[in-house]
């Protein structure tokens, strides 16, 4: 007979210290692929706080061309026991069966190529953290301990063999929006639309982790970061109407407003296309 499970007593709670802060550039989640991307000419750095005994710990680092970054998700205040991750179907999963960032305790980790040490400062290869994510701690990537490529992978695997296959929605622009993603592109060097094709060649249907919405019978919007893509769907085709800041102009002018990614370009974008502030009226016509 089993005898019964004892509670454990309460811990108390911990204290971490950040060593450092990351900076990528990437203002918004979107930016960060959720998982680096390492075909990309990308270069992000690591500041470790110029403490003496930090700058000592980082003595014979640079002799590893990869190492571990143990970070915090410091942008979630909650969690929840089922979450519904980005890639694959619409389906709800447990997040320990997952790398969903909105966990019990938030803590990340990520395997990023490090190009160099300079003093406090660790250059890093494509990463996939936001701006002045915290990191807690460093430790070597080493390949003789940490690949496992034949270990099963759960769900995932189910997934990969989805991703593989053939796209089962083509994209097409309306004018208009072909011109505002040239213009973003051209005059601000703002491109998200590989990746949101990437998203909606695959599946276009509303799912709150990929930000798609219905805004109307036939228009849906997605969010793309600090931008909006509006489109209709048409059988196995994704058209694109338009695309639209993610903040009104009293956001962007108003007291918080310099906090607000690509504030400037949203700012131009609204003064080029005005119309686009006053999409939720233009659904009632």
């Amino acid at each position: 007979m089993l005898s019964a499970v004892k509670e454990l007593p309460e811990q108390p709670n911990l204290t971490l210290i950040p060593i450092g802060y990351v900076r990528t550039g990437k203002s918004v989640k979107f930016e960060a692929l959720h998982q680096p991307d390492e075909s990309l000419e990308e270069q992000s750095v690591l500041e470790i706080t110029p403490r003496e005994e930090y700058r000592i710990a980082l003595q014979d680092l640079s002799g590893f061309s990869r190492i571990w970054l143990i970070w915090w998700f410091h942008r979630n205040d909650t969690w929840r026991p089922l979450v519904l991750p980005p890639r694959g179907p619409s389906q709800r999963r447990g997040v320990f069966a997952t790398r969903s960032p909105h966990r019990p305790n938030p803590i990340g980790m990520t395997p990023v190529k490090l190009l160099g040490v300079e003093g406090c400062n660790l250059l890093l290869g494509p990463c996939d953290l936001v701006d002045g994510t915290p990191i807690f701690d460093i430790k070597p990537y080493i390949p003789a301990y940490d690949v496992f490529p034949e270990e099963k992978s759960g769900w995932l695997d189910d997934v990969d063999t989805w991703m593989a296959q053939p796209a089962r929605y083509r994209m097409r622009y309306d004018s208009l929006a072909e011109l505002q993603a040239q213009w973003l592109q051209d005059e601000w060097q703002i491109d998200f639309m590989v990746r949101a094709e990437e998203l909606l060649e695959r599946d276009p249907s509303p799912h709150r982790t990929r930000r798609i919405r219905k805004r109307g019978a036939e228009i849906h919007e997605m969010g793309c970061g600090a931008w909006r893509i509006r489109f209709c769907i048409d059988q196995n085709e994704v058209i694109v109407r338009e695309i639209a800041p993610g903040y009104p102009l009293q956001t962007l002018i108003g007291e918080y407003g310099a906090e607000v990614p690509d504030r400037d370009a949203q700012m131009a974008f609204l003064s080029e296309w005005p119309f686009s502030a006053d999409f939720p009226s233009r659904l009632k016509m």
